[in-house]
């Protein structure tokens, strides 16, 4: 497999990159080749004192960089030897397997639905974020920011998503679903979540639990939580600020640092035809290694696959 990294994108560009392919070769078992991409000048020095196996990576430069700032459209179209437009240019043509980049998210949100196309039957593409649980397992939570408004069909949809990515990648055997509302009571909550609730309830695919309150994103009630991006992003966004909070407090906990952006690394698209993962701003090497391993894992268990078969059925 090949597996395709932007070396250029992120605050910390390239050097935590580089940092985070050291980790990955140094602690995972892997037969995957990694294209960097990004400016040879800048990488040389870097990918010299890191001392890796030249056998198991190549570099492909890029002379452009998309800043975290620029308007993602306008940016794609006129830096196309950027490292996030070139690796697109990759993935499409089948060059490489799968696409990490921590740099301009829109740029890459953009790249991913004008080059790769969402799979057959997939309305709308969506991202998640595991969740930590006090138990110490992982629950998932979509979506998380892309699709603000949403139609009960697309939550249907979410929920098949997450289901076969907490399966085959979170491990969870027969994953239950729940649905974000105000109130545990059929019947709780906007016209979207009473909309959605009958369609999660008779889908033949999912296990669905019934509502969930905010209460129990923590907990195993479920361990796939549905909802439209606007809510799910503030929820994202609040319990990040845990992790934050228990540092400025000085607070040793091994579950709060469960919080930590950088242990899970970064998102997938999900609903999409390639592999694509998209990485915090400030990512570091733990992040970039994870983010890796995530697309190696994606890659060995044909999660794509199983997907297009679910939408088929």
């Amino acid at each position: 497999m090949r597996i395709g990294l932007d070396m250029m994108g992120g605050d910390f560009a390239p050097l935590e990159a580089v940092k985070g392919v050291k980790l990955f070769f140094d602690t995972v078992a892997t037969d995957a080749h990694l294209v960097m991409i990004g400016d040879e000048a800048a990488l040389a020095p870097l990918l010299a004192e890191a001392q890796l196996d030249q056998s198991k990576y190549s570099v492909v430069h890029s002379s452009q960089v998309i800043g975290m700032n620029e308007h993602p459209t306008k940016a794609l179209k006129e830096k196309p030897q950027s490292s996030i437009g070139i690796g697109f240019h990759l993935l499409q043509s089948g060059k490489i397997d799968a696409f990490i980049s921590a740099g301009n998210t829109g740029a890459m949100m953009v790249g991913t639905f004008y080059s790769i196309k969402a799979i057959e039957g997939v309305q709308r593409p969506t991202i998640s974020t595991p969740v930590p649980r006090e138990d110490g397992s992982f629950g998932l939570l979509l979506d998380v920011g892309i699709n603000a408004d949403c139609k009960p069909e697309n939550l249907v949809q979410f929920a098949v998503l997450g289901s076969l990515y907490s399966k085959h990648i979170l491990g969870i055997n027969d994953p239950t679903v729940g649905l974000l509302n105000i109130g545990e009571e059929e019947g709780k909550g906007n016209l979207l979540a009473q909309a959605t609730y009958p369609l999660l309830k008779e889908h033949p695919q999912l296990n669905f639990v019934g509502n969930v309150e905010g209460r129990d994103v923590l907990t195993n009630k479920a361990d796939v939580i549905v909802c439209e991006g606007f809510t799910g992003n503030v929820v994202l966004k609040m319990a990040e600020s845990f992790h934050d909070i228990a540092l400025r407090r000085n607070i040793n906990d091994d579950y709060m640092k469960k919080f930590d952006f950088e242990s899970y690394g970064g998102t997938p698209v999900l609903g999409v035809s390639r592999p694509v993962i998209i990485g915090h701003g400030i990512s570091k090497g733990v992040a970039f290694k994870n983010m890796i391993s995530l697309a190696q894992q994606m890659i060995q268990t044909k999660l794509l696959d199983k997907i297009r078969e679910s939408f088929v059925k």
